[in-house]
């Protein structure tokens, strides 16, 4: 029979959710040159994926060196999308209003997205877990993406607490955002269990700061992701055993 926790961290995608992006396909940049046009940025698409990707790395590269300098251990740091196309649109001498930006992420996040659901049992799980303690969210995301997601799926008002990185500034595995959890909502993390599908982010993370952890592999899991050394293992996503392991 499983410990009884007084706090269950969750992580969002491949965990409760299933998501399927892809910010590769081509129809994806043509559509995103032609919203940037409608606003006077003009980009072809080729051009606009590559300045895309090329402020993402140089944004990361250049807060990296800074929270490396900060910290003593390895940081692994987050931007925000939102800044990304900011930059973009100054690029072009288009101001872009705060409204304008945010129309941009949802944009992008819609015609990047194949699909999105929640995994059958996730919901029921998070609700039997509620009875037994506090329920938060602890994923490597971009707000602008995360916030309308979790609405159009219906299960936003399900959780004690969200932390999502681009907020922090700092993405999973660091311990920074994993104390987050800590500062924010007091969270005992001697009294804590992280729920995740990533060996390295969610298991390894949550070690680090003295969580006891449960991995559940999930299709979109990284590939060839080791079975790590956790408190609990599920080698399918199975959140109908998951429940059955720490409620019954």
């Amino acid at each position: 029979m499983a410990k009884k926790y007084a706090n269950y961290i969750f992580d969002l995608y491949g965990t409760l959710v299933d998501i399927r992006t892809d910010e590769e396909k081509p129809a994806l940049w043509k559509q995103m040159a032609l919203f940037f046009g409608f606003h006077n940025a003009r980009y072809t698409s080729v051009e606009l994926k590559r300045r895309y990707h090329e402020i993402v790395e140089e944004a990361l590269k250049e807060k990296k060196a800074a929270e490396s300098a900060k910290y003593d251990h390895e940081a692994y740091p987050e931007i925000k999308i939102e800044e990304v196309f900011e930059k973009l649109y100054k690029e072009k001498n288009v101001e872009p209003s705060e409204e304008l930006l945010i129309y941009t992420c949802k944009m992008f996040r819609v015609s990047s997205t194949d699909w999105l659901k929640v995994y059958p049992g996730a919901v029921e799980l998070i609700k039997k877990l509620k009875k037994k303690g506090k329920v938060y969210i602890l994923s490597n995301a971009q707000r602008q993406f995360t916030q309308y997601e979790l609405n159009a799926l219906g299960i936003s008002s399900l959780f004690d607490g969200v932390l999502i990185s681009s907020d922090a500034g700092f993405a999973k595995p660091d311990v920074e955002f994993f104390k987050k959890l800590e500062t924010e909502f007091g969270v005992d993390f001697s009294e804590s269990l992280m729920i995740g599908n990533d060996s390295k982010n969610d298991i390894e993370g949550a070690k680090a700061v003295g969580m006891d952890t449960f991995y559940v592999r999930s299709a979109i899991s990284p590939e060839n992701d080791p079975t790590p050394d956790a408190t609990y293992t599920l080698e399918e996503p199975d959140l109908g055993e998951v429940m059955d392991i720490l409620c019954n």
